[in-house]
């Protein structure tokens, strides 16, 4: 078996891009990933075979209805967000892992890490920044706009990576430019001075 091939090119935009969708929503994908491989959809490696069971996808279904709730609650959504950070590395570590091309197990959690809790990372910390900013200018008023937006955009990506991953995989791609650029600008910007 070739390291690269158009099979792997696929499995590697399918793990990036539902590792983006971790970024916005951690059990979306997970949710997409365990429906998709009970369904026979998709074939899990060995290791992640209790994803593919229907516990694990009550649980997932639990976990993802509990986590969009909580985002509509005014003072939860931020505590959330300080858990969902950890737990979106996490998630897009293991959605990655899931379609990493067969290698030795030190190289496919090291590359799961790096790209799939990298990718996660970048898609949260986007968002965190945005519900900071979303909160500062109103008060928290317009968070539960932002949240219906993180959900449709966790579903849709999960939904588009599992049925064309080339599509998902261009769309995420156009996210981390994005997400790079607004969170080097975030870090760097000076904060504007306040007149005497």
């Amino acid at each position: 078996m070739t390291l690269f091939n158009l099979d792997t090119l696929i499995e590697f935009l399918l793990g990036i891009s539902l590792s983006a969708a971790a970024g916005f929503r951690v059990f979306v994908p997970l949710l997409a990933l365990s429906m998709a491989s009970v369904l026979g959809h998709i074939n899990l490696p060995t290791e992640l075979d209790w994803v593919e069971t229907p516990q694990a996808l009550v649980v997932f279904a639990v976990a993802c209805l509990l986590e969009i709730i909580g985002y509509y609650i005014p003072w939860l959504d931020h505590l959330l967000d300080t858990v969902a950070t950890p737990a979106a590395f996490i998630a897009g570590t293991i959605v990655a892992a899931s379609f990493a091309p067969e290698m030795s197990p030190i190289v496919q959690w090291t590359l799961a890490l790096v790209i799939g809790g990298g990718t996660a990372g970048l898609t949260k910390g986007l968002m965190n920044i945005l519900r900071i900013t979303s909160t500062g200018v109103s008060g928290g008023l317009t968070n539960p706009i932002l949240s219906t937006v993180e959900l449709v955009i966790a579903i849709g990506l999960s939904v588009l990576a599992i049925a064309t991953p080339a599509v998902a995989g261009i769309i995420v791609i156009g996210i981390l430019i994005f997400a790079i650029q607004r969170i080097w600008k975030f870090f760097t910007s000076k904060p504007s001075s306040q007149p005497n």
